[in-house]
């Protein structure tokens, strides 16, 4: 039995029967402490009546454990029978709850992964390479911060899309892989919701996903898309991300998911780097910059115009762009080498460098660089 499958409904049982979101929370993961102990030895018929019943007599223990809380205690109904939990989908409802506006993004990526994920606050710490008391004590805050909110109102389908694609950027650390984490949770996300933009983040994660074995060459180092091997790209996964891309496009209500699936789909497409249709790809990020007027989004269609109508093209476009953008200095660069200037390209490749937010990246722009002033 999968636990992290039944955490986020057994959660919004609790939570609809009158407790708050972090008592819930807490008593649930007490309930699966005790099924992992329990279960191997004595399976229960209904793993998720098992699973509510004991967790909300959990959470009546730690209410009358209280005196402050005893008021609260006598609101709440009294403890069911043991039996067949009732088949609500609470995972909706935890989702909008997780991404509330209220929360950093850093808090709201941790607290739907242990909420609606359901990892420990030791993996969630591990993935993201901090101490497990840290991450206890981000956890910890973002649960009371949304103790009290109540869903009167439908939540917001963008922000809880935001959340899952701040996950799936993490990629991979610790014994946790987060893209995969967050294709589950946008996988479970379709199920509970019909919305085009989710299935445009899923085509868009799956997409990106297929080629995560080509990234990386056997030093460690990393592999720029032109140079990867597509021999080595997953293409049922591919095949299934145009799938779901062509029927979210179908429903003609385009979102910037959708687009940038668009485009990951057009790379997928060529079977060779040189076969790219760049031309298309500039017209997928003409609508994103429709969308979203992304400074970010026009640094990539630079790279794009560069492609499709020649590196002066792609300079011209990025002379329009601050130059204090994340990864500037890089698309610089790479017009620029492309453009026949390599001193420039180094020295810009060189700034990318310093500039560079991890080291298998820094490492990259480095390799870059020095290949330039040594060639």
């Amino acid at each position: 039995m999968n636990f992290r499958e039944l955490t986020p409904s057994v959660i919004g049982v609790l939570v609809r029967r009158g407790a708050d979101f972090a008592a819930a929370e807490d008593a649930v993961q007490d309930a699966l402490v005790e099924a992992v102990r329990t279960w191997p030895t004595y399976p229960p018929r209904d793993p998720k009546g098992w699973l509510v019943t004991v967790a909300w007599r959990r959470f009546l223990d730690a209410t009358r454990a209280d005196a402050a809380r005893r008021r609260r205690e006598d609101a709440v109904s009294e403890e069911p029978v043991p039996g067949p939990a009732l088949e609500t989908d609470d995972t909706l409802r935890l989702y909008f709850l997780c991404a509330h506006p209220s929360l950093t993004p850093a808090s709201a990526v941790a607290l739907t992964l242990r909420a609606v994920g359901g990892l420990t606050t030791r993996q969630i710490a591990d993935a993201y390479l901090v101490p497990e008391a840290t991450m206890a004590q981000r956890i910890s805050r973002a649960k009371r911060t949304v103790s009290g909110v109540r869903f009167e109102q439908p939540g917001d389908v963008a922000t809880v899309l935001r959340v899952l694609y701040l996950v799936f950027n993490e990629g991979y650390s610790g014994d946790v892989d987060l893209a995969a984490e967050a294709i589950r949770l946008t996988r479970q996300l379709a199920t509970v919701i019909d919305h085009p933009e989710v299935s445009g983040l899923l085509a868009l994660m799956l997409l990106h996903h297929a080629r995560r074995d080509a990234r990386i060459a056997g030093d460690g180092s990393l592999v720029p898309l032109a140079a990867q091997d597509r021999g080595r790209w997953d293409t049922a996964m591919i095949t299934e991300g145009v799938a779901i891309l062509q029927t979210a496009l179908s429903r003609d209500r385009l979102g910037e998911f959708q687009a940038q699936a668009a485009i990951a789909a057009l790379h997928a497409d060529a079977q060779d780097a040189t076969e790219t249709d760049w031309v298309q790809i500039v017209e997928w990020y003409d609508e994103l910059v429709r969308l979203t007027g992304s400074p970010v989004v026009r640094l990539n269609r630079a790279v794009a115009v560069g492609e499709a109508d020649g590196a002066r093209a792609g300079l011209a476009e990025l002379a329009t762009l601050d130059p204090s953008l994340p990864r500037y200095a890089a698309v610089a660069a790479y017009l620029h080498e492309r453009d026949g200037d390599r001193t420039a390209a180094a020295r810009l490749y060189a700034e990318a460098a310093r500039k560079a937010s991890n080291a298998a990246e820094r490492d990259h722009l480095t390799r870059q660089a020095a290949r330039l002033n040594t060639g």
